[in-house]
């Protein structure tokens, strides 16, 4: 009789303990997701006020710049070696313009000189841990590249112009590299990798790293916002946001830039911090940084999926939304002001 009870309770037990361990799981699992979904303060929601005289002037300069790399020059990549050379040219002349000395990084790739273009603002404790700013200016091969990623450099152009004059406590390195795209994306000629390799190889401390990935586009449809599996319970439907990715490695520096972003600026953001083998997770600069341990994070419209346009001949001027990129690009000085000045 104690033999059939026994048996009786065993497929009870362990019924229990599978189910216990299966929420138990469930739950680690939650809490893993909310860990790197769930950001400090609220994103903003509701209308915009009128762009200030300062949005308005950010905006122009904005075009002018996305103008003139995607349409005078157009296509930026080594398969049109000379196009590379004419941007590196541009951008050099607008940081000069703006009171720089600028910094070229040369190194060969398939018998062509390419270079990464530095404009370095000493902080007040030139001897402390460094911010870096950057945004890749090639494009993708047959394509002109207005939102990937004229926006971006367009707009490491303006963050740098704006912060010319000032004094804060770290050091600001506003940095456009090389061969970014494909065939070059994650290989030892990614301009971005050769770059924080050097820094690595002169002990550089970095506090942050910040790369600015196709940030001019946005849509207030609903649907209009695509997301990796499952990504989507967490997020907005409408691509109406400016989206703030890192890694788990990089979480406190994510979370440090959404705080501060959303506490000054009025516009809506959302913030990831995922491994970087998740789609769209490492997809720009900031992954060569987390390759030598640096912290790192991209800033981005969120690319192909929101972009109908991405990589495609597409990639024009008129997609981008200039105003909205304005108030976008006024947020980040004041992000990477704060930053800069932490002790």
């Amino acid at each position: 009789m104690f033999e059939q009870a026994a048996d009786s309770a065993g497929p009870n037990w362990k019924f229990w303990l599978i189910l216990a361990v299966i929420l138990v799981a469930l739950l680690s699992g939650l809490i893993w997701l909310l860990r790197m979904t769930q950001m400090p303060l609220k994103s903003f929601s509701g209308q915009f006020a009128p762009l200030s005289a300062e949005e308005t002037e950010t905006s122009k300069r904005l075009s002018e710049h996305v103008n003139y790399l995607s349409v005078t020059i157009g296509e930026r990549n080594l398969a049109k070696a000379e196009t590379l050379e004419a941007t590196a040219d541009y951008i050099n002349n607008n940081l000069q313009q703006s009171g720089y000395s600028v910094t070229e990084q040369s190194y060969s790739v398939q018998g062509h000189q390419v270079s990464n273009l530095e404009a370095k603002l000493v902080g007040s404790d030139s001897g402390g841990r460094t911010i870096v700013v950057g945004a890749h200016y090639d494009s993708v091969i047959n394509s002109p590249g207005a939102n990937d990623n004229a926006s971006g450099v367009a707009a490491v152009l303006e963050l740098a112009r704006m912060f010319h004059g000032s004094k804060p406590r770290r050091t600001v390195r506003f940095v456009l590299f090389v061969n970014e795209e494909p065939p070059y994306f994650q290989t030892e000629s990614m301009g971005s990798l050769v770059y924080a390799r050097q820094l690595r190889r002169d002990q550089v401390p970095v506090a942050a790293m910040i790369s600015l990935e196709t940030i001019g586009f946005y849509s207030d449809e609903a649907g209009s916002q695509k997301y990796p599996d499952l990504l989507g319970l967490f997020y907005p439907t409408r691509g109406n946001f400016i989206g703030f990715v890192g890694n788990p490695s990089s979480r406190a520096l994510l979370r440090t830039a959404v705080r501060k972003f959303r506490a000054t600026t009025s516009f809506p953001s959302e913030g990831i911090a995922a491994p970087q083998q998740w789609p769209g997770i490492g997809w720009s600069d900031h992954w060569s940084f987390w390759q030598e341990q640096y912290p790192a994070i991209m800033v981005t419209d969120t690319a192909l999926f929101r972009y109908p346009y991405y990589h495609t001949p597409y990639d024009t001027v008129n997609r981008v939304d200039f105003a909205r990129m304005s108030r976008v690009v006024n947020g980040l000085r004041r992000l990477v002001e704060s930053i800069a000045n932490e002790d």
